[in-house]
């Protein structure tokens, strides 16, 4: 009996023992990730990851870097002209990933230069301020990942068909290849509004008036909670994105709302030229975005190398309104690009 005690008494011990070891080694491990992430340093004086990086020469647009490892995602924001702040829920994700990534300011938005230079907003030009940013930034072909939401995501394919030579892998979030596929689908969540409600906002269109505050409070409540962020309440990095956007920019490429496409965006279209994609693509739709799910779908078979993510509770921001879908959906994407299991 006591011999048979001893033995159990040194069995716990020795489980113990390798319990103790265990866990040490994996906090261990998990701390030296952790330090790996965050060890990084700025040029000079230390910034938090914030650089301005200067384009064509004269103008500053503003960047800040997360963490460092080997898979690095420069976000691309909407608008045009809106900012970077209503990515930052990235900031929630990507770290614990060890996924270094990079938020950026296009130039003309809040935290970068604003230029009152009309020439400069042209989809060209945006995608060559890209390419001086990649550079700077010192990202290539091995681990350097764009990802863009809605202007940002044409963007980024205009982006990838000139220079996909530098670019490990592409996301396009809630974004079509057409804008006249995405006005016609506009036109049909349009239409099944109340027709009171589409009376209503007719009569402010037909004068031109878009930013009267009753006709931004019609648009806002009835068609972008329902199909551009659906959280009850819209998030702080959201409302102050929507702040600081530039009209005058927004207005000149866009329109003036989601329902009236115009300006410089109004006849692009690139559906017909997805097939020259030829690095790793995942297209993100959302049920109920401004972007036909389906049509994202689609463009995830006209590329060469597709993946279509569906978000079931989404809408055009679905990387606030169906983060449960969203996020493990693209780190998984990352992760097999990365690790060659694509």
């Amino acid at each position: 009996m006591k011999i048979c005690c001893s033995l159990l008494l040194l069995l716990y011990i020795a489980c113990s023992s390798c319990n103790h070891a265990d866990h040490v080694t994996s906090e261990n491990t998990n701390t030296a990730t952790t330090c790996n992430y965050l060890d990084f340093k700025d040029e000079g004086i230390q910034s938090g990851g914030v650089k301005m990086i200067t384009i064509d020469g004269k103008y500053k647009v503003w960047t800040k870097r997360f963490g460092k490892g080997d898979i690095k995602v420069l976000l691309l924001h909407g608008g045009p002209a809106m900012t970077h702040e209503y990515m930052e829920c990235f900031e929630s994700f990507f770290p614990k990933e060890n996924i270094e990534f990079y938020e950026y300011d296009q130039l003309g938005s809040y935290y970068s230069d604003q230029p009152e230079d009309s020439s400069l907003w042209t989809t060209e030009r945006f995608v060559e301020e890209v390419e001086q940013v990649r550079k700077a930034l010192g990202l290539d072909q091995d681990n350097f990942y764009l990802l863009g939401n809605s202007w940002g995501g044409i963007l980024a394919m205009e982006y990838a068909l000139k220079y996909q030579q530098h670019l490990k892998g592409l996301i396009i979030s809630n974004m079509v290849a057409s804008i006249p596929r995405y006005e016609a689908y506009n036109t049909m969540l349009r239409n099944q509004m109340r027709k009171t409600l589409i009376d209503s906002l007719e009569v402010y269109e037909k004068m031109g008036d878009y930013q009267n505050p009753v006709y931004v409070d019609l648009v806002t409540k009835e068609y972008y909670h329902k199909h551009i962020c659906r959280l009850e309440e819209w998030p702080d990095p959201v409302l102050r994105s929507f702040r600081h956007v530039n009209p005058t920019i927004y207005v000149m490429m866009q329109g003036p709302n989601e329902f009236k496409v115009g300006g410089r965006l109004l006849h692009w279209d690139r559906w017909n030229d997805l097939g020259n994609i030829k690095v790793p693509t995942l297209m993100v739709g959302a049920k109920y975005d401004t972007m036909n799910p389906e049509d994202m779908e689609e463009m995830s078979k006209l590329v060469a190398k597709g993946r279509y993510l569906y978000c079931p509770n989404g809408s055009h921001l679905a990387m606030w309104d169906d983060q449960e879908n969203y996020y493990p959906g693209i780190i998984k994407f990352l992760k097999d690009v990365q690790g060659g299991s694509f």
